[in-house]
């Protein structure tokens, strides 16, 4: 998706934090710091996007496998991350590329940053020392933008990540309007709501995605919106916007 095409990010307002864009091809993220980190950020994702990059080279199936996948040892910590979260999820790699590539890239920075919020594509990687409120996009969901999930700042780092069947570009086999899933790994959080809204196809779905969050291990909550039904599970304060 363009940068100039992701309208959510006008509702963006990371409050008492320096907010910049950073675009290294596809990867596309808006981050919150407690200054402007931009030239320490685009030098950051250049890095992992070149690991990134060379595993695919050498390993083409890591891209176009929609199949848990093993990968060696000695790949990059990236690479054995979305591996695993993938594994967990029961999905390939690539549905934890964007929760992965913000939790590095906002880990990395949080040694120059106390509070950051770095967003891939409806993926956040979120550690703040207050509270902070989560809005949700789905779509044309009378939901959508009304209702917030409250995350404390004891409950940060965290990874808070959306994925939707109606709202992007992402490959999704499900026609869920979002799924939104919380984890201490953004890359696990990537790939389970991948995994969550490829199983649901109608609101008499939801509790089946919300059962399937449940035995993820990892997964700490989870939200799931299809067109006016909305279901929640686990440790997800949600609050009226």
């Amino acid at each position: 998706m363009a940068y100039e095409k992701r309208a959510y990010r006008s509702f963006m307002q990371g409050a008492g934090l320096v907010q910049f864009h950073v675009m290294v091809k596809e990867t596309d993220l808006w981050i919150s710091a407690d200054s402007d980190l931009k030239d320490s950020a685009l030098s950051i994702v250049r890095q992992y996007r070149r690991h990134l990059e060379h595993y695919i080279r050498n390993h083409p199936e890591f891209l176009t496998t929609l199949e848990p996948l093993d990968v060696e040892p000695e790949a990059f910590d990236l690479i054995q991350v979305m591996a695993t979260a993938g594994k967990t999820a029961g999905v390939g790699p690539m549905a934890a590329v964007a929760g992965a590539i913000a939790e590095f890239v906002g880990r990395d920075l949080l040694r120059e940053s106390k509070e950051l919020i770095v967003e891939n594509g409806g993926d956040i990687f979120l550690a703040s020392a207050e509270e902070r409120t989560v809005s949700i996009f789905a779509g044309r969901s009378s939901f959508s933008r009304r209702i917030g999930i409250r995350i404390k700042h004891d409950q940060t780092p965290l990874g808070i990540c959306t994925s939707s069947g109606t709202v992007g570009h992402s490959l999704s086999f499900g026609k869920c309007d979002a799924v939104t899933v919380l984890s201490s790994s953004a890359a696990l959080a990537d790939a389970a709501a991948t995994a969550a809204g490829n199983r649901v196809q109608s609101p008499r779905d939801i509790q089946k995605g919300l059962d399937f969050l449940a035995s993820i291990p990892g997964v700490q909550g989870g939200l799931i919106i299809a067109g006016e039904s909305m279901g929640v599970w686990g440790d997800v304060e949600l609050m009226k916007l």
